[in-house]
């Protein structure tokens, strides 16, 4: 539950450019957050371009494998629930059966906010892209990169995830594109309702990108569908090969690994091939790239993905309409 691992309320105690739901809106979309963390997570129609176009000039374990995993899938991923230990919740004098209905409770409105989020996105054919990591991966700095490179030929607007302050949201301003910052306070993720709120304030233009820059937290994002086209986790080399057989939910439900921070590699001893060989075995279908936010190495093959895959929703919102 979201109380034992820290993250507290929330959803009740989040800000939109510092503003809470009911000053922005009038009303509020407040809801207890002593939830679970799982969520049934809709994917639609993912064609996975494994390219792993990534070249190194130094002598490390990097293994370039070429995968070329071409499929569409339309699935939901059931996570798990970690209920409280029953011990703990008789001791309290709580009904555990009551307690568990009332996270499904709130789980469910979570994804209804995200199918609301996703049709709206759809309609416009914006592609938004959840990106998670754990603090200091680089997420923002590669954010800032990508968005140089892509604004002249996508309208880009960016939902920046944090616990406090607009720092983050200031850098991606200062890029010239459009950002909201949500602080979710305790909160230790972002959720549908959110994300939906910040949708109202930012205005996403017709075929551009969206990019939601999720709380830093390896654990607690991947339970939360927000609306996305893709999750794409971020791991720095700094982090550790293992990271993704310690935080395999992460792993399990990214469509992408962007391992960052190469430009580090003659400094440090990390075994690419056993970095990815690991992701890949939480996530045989997990696309992989070895990027530098700092020097650009393998930002080319990240944007060929992106552009890839915002051809496809622009095409999908033209049908529609």
């Amino acid at each position: 539950m979201c109380k034992d691992c820290g993250c507290g309320s929330g959803g009740t105690g989040y800000r939109i450019n510092g503003k809470t739901p009911a000053e922005l809106h009038g009303h509020s979309h407040d809801h207890p957050h002593d939830h679970e963390h799982g969520h049934e997570h809709h994917h639609h129609d993912h064609d996975h371009l494994h390219d792993h176009a990534h070249s190194h000039g130094h002598d490390h374990h990097h293994d370039h494998h070429s995968h070329d995993h071409d499929h569409s899938h339309d699935h939901e991923h059931s996570h798990h629930v970690h209920a409280a230990p029953l011990a703990a919740v008789h001791q309290a004098g709580i009904d555990s059966e009551r307690v568990i209905r009332i996270e499904r409770d709130i789980l469910a409105k979570n994804n209804d906010a995200a199918r609301q989020n996703r049709a709206r996105l759809a309609a416009t054919g914006t592609l938004a892209l959840n990106l998670m990591s754990s603090p200091g991966s680089g997420k923002t700095t590669l954010l800032v990169r990508a968005i140089e490179d892509l604004k002249a030929k996508f309208p880009i607007a960016v939902i920046e995830g944090d616990q406090q302050t607009e720092n983050d949201a200031e850098r991606i301003r200062a890029t010239g594109a459009r950002a909201v910052q949500i602080n979710t306070g305790k909160g230790c993720h972002l959720e549908a309702s959110m994300v939906g709120a910040a949708l109202d304030d930012i205005k996403a233009e017709p075929g551009g990108l969206l990019f939601i820059e999720n709380v830093g937290n390896l654990v607690c994002p991947a339970g939360f569908d927000l609306g996305e086209a893709h999750k794409v986790v971020v791991l720095s080399v700094t982090e550790g090969e293992d990271k993704p057989l310690k935080y395999p939910d992460m792993f399990a439900v990214a469509d992408l690994l962007l391992l960052n921070k190469a430009d580090l590699l003659p400094h440090l001893k990390f075994d690419v091939g056993k970095c990815l060989a690991a992701a890949l075995t939480v996530n045989p279908h997990l696309q992989t790239l070895v990027v530098s936010a700092e020097t650009g190495e393998g930002m080319a093959a990240f944007y060929a993905w992106v552009e890839a895959r915002a051809a496809l929703s622009r095409a999908a919102a033209v049908v529609r309409a």
